[in-house]
């Protein structure tokens, strides 16, 4: 893939796959990494001033408004090229898990940024992907002609959901995983696939220091699934190991 936007870039995840991929043997022309603000995205700055293939946007996603501004912002970066790939990384999770605990506000923020924003930032910027896909026509599905990335979880699985709780994240998932089905069907032909995944229970800000992965295992692992992604990934839930996952 010559270009890949990542949004949510200024820690954690979305931080990673950056510093993973201009280490990568053959990085992308393009990295097209987002935050709020340059103050909290020092990090990111100081990748940016050693790799002239990273370019910082400032995006808040819950702005839906300014993504036609925005898309003219990538369009420009990318060009005649359009973009291989826009990976909707940023999300959020409230603290509060139970029925008890649970407020409106909560469940209509996050859904605002879990689910919305991906969905209204995709629209955003289907010309520059489909300009990617055409380009590349003779190419099949994957991510090296144009591809939508959905950073979802196992949480938002219903089959999965065995001990309750989490209403604002597990709702929100759930919803962007019934959007990526969506957008698969509309734009295959197009030659745009989409996918959600899963990166797995990362040590990051919103997984917490007890869990399991640190953020360079997980980034790896869902860079391999990223770039062997085929028609059969389209619409589908994986995680970071390549495993598919019930909806």
């Amino acid at each position: 893939m010559k270009s890949i936007l990542i949004t949510g870039c200024n820690r954690g995840l979305g931080l990673g796959f950056v510093k993973a991929l201009v280490k990568d043997r053959n990085p992308p022309k393009n990295i097209i990494a987002t935050c709020r603000n340059l103050e909290n995205a020092k990090e990111l700055q100081e990748l940016a001033n050693v790799n002239k293939n990273v370019h910082i946007l400032l995006l808040d996603v819950t702005k839906t408004e300014t993504f036609p501004n925005f898309a003219c912002q990538v369009e420009e970066i990318v060009k005649d090229e359009g973009l291989n790939v826009l990976f909707n990384n940023a999300g959020c999770s409230p603290k509060s898990t139970r029925i008890n605990f649970v407020k409106t506000e909560q469940l209509v923020d996050t859904y605002l940024v879990n689910t919305v924003a991906p969905i209204m930032l995709t629209k955003a910027l289907l010309p520059v992907l489909k300009k990617a896909s055409e380009l590349n026509k003779d190419l099949p599905l994957s991510s090296n002609r144009s591809a939508v990335i959905n950073m979802s979880s196992i949480l938002g699985s219903i089959s999965a959901n065995d001990n309750g709780g989490l209403y604002p994240y597990r709702c929100s998932k759930a919803a962007l995983n019934m959007a990526t089905k969506s957008l698969s069907i509309d734009l295959k032909k197009d030659g745009i696939i989409v996918t959600a995944l899963h990166p797995g229970w990362v040590k990051t800000e919103l997984g917490g220091p007890g869990a399991p992965m640190e953020v360079e295992n997980s980034v790896a692992s869902c860079l391999e699934v990223i770039r062997t992604l085929s028609n059969e990934h389209n619409g589908e839930l994986y995680q970071w190991d390549g495993k598919r996952l019930d909806w």
